[in-house]
């Protein structure tokens, strides 16, 4: 892999706890608001959306099951000591980290509190 991986959740996605009601994941939503308000840098990183329903088959040959919280972060190199390792391949899955990285890494603007 030679670019970072990011898995989202696609947006727009229905719950069958609750019928009839659309939803987004907010942790994912705000990422997509920065890859949408930035989209030359986010050339640079492979997005991936997957369906809400668990098992997240793709997510879980990357990651492993035990990590399929979304959103996941996938570094192609130079991981952070902080990141995750499931055989070799190390990610990131706290939406606050993220974005971090992806401000540190790919130049996005980091969020102002």
């Amino acid at each position: 892999m030679s670019r970072d991986k990011l898995f989202l959740i696609a947006p727009g996605f229905s719950d069958p706890k609750q019928p009839g009601i659309d939803f987004v994941c907010p942790h994912c939503n705000t990422i997509e608001g920065l890859l949408a308000s930035f989209p030359h840098l986010a050339e640079g990183i492979e997005v991936e959306r997957v369906p809400f329903p668990r098992p997240r088959a793709k997510v879980i040959e990357a990651v492993g099951e035990e990590n399929q919280s979304l959103p996941v972060l996938i570094l192609a190199d130079n991981p952070p000591v902080d990141a995750g390792d499931w055989r070799g391949t190390r990610f990131v899955g706290k939406t606050d980290r993220i974005l971090e990285l992806l401000a540190e890494r790919r130049g996005f603007p980091r969020l102002h509190n």
